[in-house]
């Protein structure tokens, strides 16, 4: 169990991180910074979270975690009890928000990612994706068994890190690309004849 200092470090530090993004924009944080304004020393920055990339990745975490409890616990329709589609439709709803409420991290995730340690970001960057990945493919093979869920589902959440859904989202659109994510959901997964394969 985490003790108390280490507990009031660690939100100090993320609170720190948030109101330097906030601040100063996305590619302008260095541990340096951000262990002075949470009053802390740069080794226990760098302890706690091993890098720059790292400590984003706990910010990220902090704000996909309530999604990820509604994903397997909470209330239709993002949690169980719904069906595939109403499911689909508001998990994309959901990362929509925490995509528009968190531009400024993400971009500095994203900035992390290509140009200061692309090895360890990717790895921790594919937690987060690997469970929206089977999330995504397990409701679209629920509701089209003929469908290859697999591939589908990358394709559907690699389009949400494109250069265009960005521009949306900086530019107020979040509604438009809801409504095109609805729409492209539905018809999706709405039933159709089955798919024959080469050779069948």
């Amino acid at each position: 169990m985490e003790r108390a200092d280490a507990a009031r470090n660690r939100r100090a530090i993320l609170q720190a991180t948030e109101h330097l993004l906030a601040e100063r924009g996305a590619e302008h944080i260095s541990l340096d910074e951000v262990a002075a304004t949470a009053g802390v020393g740069k080794g226990t920055v760098f302890r706690r979270f091993g890098s720059r990339t790292g400590l984003l990745r706990a910010l990220i975490l902090e704000r996909v975690h309530e999604l990820q409890e509604a994903i397997a616990s909470g209330p239709p329709p993002l949690g169980p009890g719904a069906p595939p589609v109403a499911r689909l439709t508001a998990f994309f709803d959901a990362v929509i928000d925490i995509a528009t409420r968190n531009s400024a991290l993400m971009r500095a995730y994203d900035h992390a990612l290509a140009n200061q340690e692309p090895a360890a970001g990717t790895r921790h960057h594919n937690e987060i994706y690997l469970t929206w990945h089977a999330h995504v493919a397990g409701l679209i093979a629920t509701a089209r068994p003929d469908l290859d869920a697999e591939l589908l589902a990358h394709i559907l959440l690699s389009s949400l890190h494109s250069d265009q859904v960005r521009h949306l989202l900086q530019h107020g659109e979040s509604a438009r690309l809801r409504d095109t994510l609805h729409t492209l959901t539905q018809t999706l997964l709405r039933t159709g004849r089955p798919r024959v394969r080469p050779g069948g």
